[in-house]
């Protein structure tokens, strides 16, 4: 934390914030201060070394500006005194959004009408991103899912897995090997990739998305899935469900007829996602609730396609 107050002071000074008061508020992948000061609230961001390169950085930072430019209510970037939109301080890349209030939906008891809305703001988000004529020098990551260098590792190597779970994972991953490869014309862009109930807060009136780092080019599905899949922790998940996709097709036509498929994919993310974090505090039990959920996930993907397949 020191070090980290020394950078956040350093920063400030960037931003000719003055006399500020700061605020920790997240440390998974980057560390997130609240910055308060006469000229305003500011979400302060310490990227974490060697996660993103400073062109990726910037992408996202324009890709959000964009999006606030078409009343999309995401948080903006910030620039310095002297026009940039990030700084490297101490080695430590760095950058300011503009504060966004409200709870988070995880925070909330979830209803249909907000998942619907997710469904719609998630559409939008693609229309725009379709629309945007993309900067020569745009640089996200690719959402490379069961590859041989998958984004967020290879799930089907988790080391807690046992014989039976990894012998699964494997078959899983040779069919979406497979189907992927034999997707034609597939809906494909930008997109948000993280887009859980810790990234949508709610302010009372509207939704606003937050937390655009994982944000890159990968399927619509995929990005849909993010949300659905995380509805199966709730009682009433099949009605949640339904509320996103079809809050998602008022706003924009998408064939989810692949979507248990993508949820079972998202699933398997997490496998991969969690195999550098075993060691954290809660890695272990974190590690052996998305193993849970990903074999849940495939089951259902197999129930649906034999279900089909017998109509």
């Amino acid at each position: 934390m020191n070090a980290d107050n020394t950078v956040v002071k350093k920063a400030c000074e960037h931003w000719g914030l003055g006399e500020v008061t700061v605020t920790l508020v997240a440390t998974r992948e980057n560390h997130v201060f609240r910055v308060e000061s006469d000229k305003g609230e500011f979400a302060l961001r310490l990227h974490r070394q060697g996660y993103r390169s400073v062109d990726e950085i910037r992408s996202e930072l324009m890709w959000m500006n964009m999006l606030k430019s078409h009343n999309t209510p995401v948080p903006q970037s910030i620039s310095t005194l002297d026009g940039d939109s990030i700084q490297v301080v101490d080695d430590v890349v760095v950058d300011m959004l503009s504060w966004v209030e409200g709870k988070s939906l995880s925070q909330l008891t979830p209803t249909v009408q907000m998942y619907q809305q997710t469904g719609v703001l998630l559409a939008r988000m693609h229309e725009l991103a379709d629309a945007w004529p993309l900067p020569d020098s745009f640089e996200r990551p690719t959402w490379n899912l069961v590859g041989d260098t998958p984004l967020w590792g290879k799930f089907w190597q988790n080391p807690h897995l046992t014989t039976t779970q990894q012998s699964t994972l494997q078959s899983f991953r040779a069919h979406a090997l497979a189907t992927l490869d034999a997707l034609q014309q597939a809906d494909y862009g930008l997109i948000h990739a993280d887009l859980v109930p810790d990234n949508i807060l709610y302010n009372g009136h509207e939704l606003q998305p937050i937390d655009f780092d994982d944000g890159g080019f990968g399927y619509r599905l995929f990005d849909l899935a993010t949300i659905t899949h995380r509805c199966k922790r709730h009682s009433n998940a099949d009605e949640l469900a339904h509320a996103v996709v079809a809050g998602y097709q008022q706003q924009r036509p998408l064939d989810v007829e692949l979507l248990s498929f993508f949820e079972a994919l998202r699933a398997c993310t997490y496998v991969g996602w969690n195999i550098t974090r075993i060691q954290e505090a809660d890695g272990i039990e974190r590690n052996q609730r998305f193993i849970t959920e990903a074999l849940s996930a495939i089951s259902r993907y197999d129930e649906s396609t034999h279900t089909a397949e017998k109509h």
